[in-house]
């Protein structure tokens, strides 16, 4: 089988369901000793963490912006995801790359509208995705249909703060450096502000962010309302952040100009 790409936890291959010749991807994930299994009110059972997790997060009407989870099994040594396979797509980094390293502004602007609808979703769902990045992003070249992959990092959404950090350091906020602790919500905000740097600049925003959204290059290329959100989505403090709820509210998604 082909391999489509290399998840947090395990590696994914196409396939094709008998049942009905779907083309779905199956991930594939080895069963370790540390491998936390979470309880859910749907099931009798236990299930692996990522499994309870996408049953949560598909749980209700099909949401497009989120992967679905067609079906599961599970065997003595590893635990096999059925996941549904959107074609043509690749994920984002590729998309950057076949870009020339970044975006317009318009297609970032239709990018995140949907990864923020996917980000509160998965928060609405309960839970924590942790790991938001090019990588878990998958477009459609042609439509720009977008989709949140990988839950392998992925637990509930609580109120109190996680002490343990999962998911991809750059895309992580300061407090999980400098105090070991954070919230999911607010993490979750500065990964999005982190993914949007990426998407418009090419490159990491680093610990001078201030610096680097006031530079020549970044100010004419870049509008002001887009500038604001990246900031305020990326603030330091993670009590002056802007709510997840109130990004899709923010200015820059209101625009109706096309960026040059």
């Amino acid at each position: 089988m082909k391999m489509l790409g290399r998840g947090s936890y395990g590696n994914v291959h196409e396939g094709i369901r008998l049942s009905d010749s779907r083309k779905v991807a199956l991930k594939r994930v080895e069963k370790t000793e540390s491998m936390e299994d979470v309880r859910i009110g749907l099931f009798g059972k236990s299930l692996p963490n990522e499994v309870a997790m996408m049953v949560l997060v598909n749980k209700g009407p099909s949401v497009p912006q989120i992967i679905k989870l067609l079906d599961w099994y599970d065997t003595p040594e590893e635990y096999i995801l059925v996941l549904e396979r959107p074609t043509p797509c690749v994920d984002l980094r590729q998309f950057l790359r076949e870009n020339g390293g970044r975006i317009k502004e318009s297609t970032a602007r239709a990018v995140m509208r949907q990864v923020v609808t996917a980000a509160r979703i998965c928060s609405e769902k309960g839970v924590f995705h942790s790991d938001i990045k090019l990588e878990n992003l998958l477009i459609n070249q042609n439509t720009l249909q977008v989709k949140l992959i990988d839950f392998g990092c992925s637990r509930r959404l609580k109120k109190s703060p996680y002490s343990k950090f999962r998911g991809t350091r750059v895309y992580a906020p300061p407090e999980c450096v400098s105090h070991q602790s954070y919230h999911g919500k607010p993490a979750t905000v500065y990964s999005l502000g982190v993914l949007m740097f990426k998407m418009l600049s090419g490159q990491s925003p680093g610990k001078n962010l201030p610096q680097m959204i006031a530079e020549p290059w970044f100010t004419e290329d870049i509008s002001k309302e887009c500038r604001d959100l990246i900031s305020s989505c990326m603030e330091r403090d993670p009590a002056k952040r802007i709510d997840l709820e109130k990004i899709l509210l923010h200015d820059w998604f209101q625009e109706r100009r096309l960026d040059l």
